[in-house]
């Protein structure tokens, strides 16, 4: 963490700019497992000889943004969802893998709900 408040430091951050939150502990996304074929879809970018970064796409940006929305109900996770302009079949999926996190009925409610909320009432009827 020394280096993330380096960079914060340096560019202007905010010192909790990255949110190891969900990767950690036993109920963490990477021990829950990514969505299907991520590793595939990664986008790999060379900076120069010694540095490469592999940024998520869209599709896993749904489905991570979704989670992290429903569980928190935080309106900077919902917005970053709604600006990816997710289709049906993107939402459903992702609703879908979220309910294999958090398998509780009030999580799926509340999933349903979120859903009718920002117009895919019928996803929120199919899951």
């Amino acid at each position: 963490m020394k280096a993330a408040k380096e960079v914060a430091r340096d560019l202007g951050l905010a010192d909790d700019w990255i949110n190891n939150g969900p990767s950690s502990g036993e109920g963490g996304l990477f021990q829950l497992g990514l969505p299907e074929g991520f590793a595939d879809r990664l986008d790999e970018h060379a900076y120069g000889l010694r540095l490469t970064v592999y940024f998520i796409g869209r599709f896993d940006q749904i489905h991570f943004k979704l989670y992290a929305a429903v569980d928190r109900w935080d309106g900077t996770r919902l917005n970053d969802l709604l600006l990816l302009e997710p289709t049906e079949a993107e939402i459903e999926a992702a609703a879908r893998r979220t309910m294999t996190h958090d398998v509780s009925e009030g999580f799926r409610s509340m999933l349903k709900d979120m859903l009718r909320k920002i117009g895919y009432e019928s996803v929120a009827e199919r899951i």
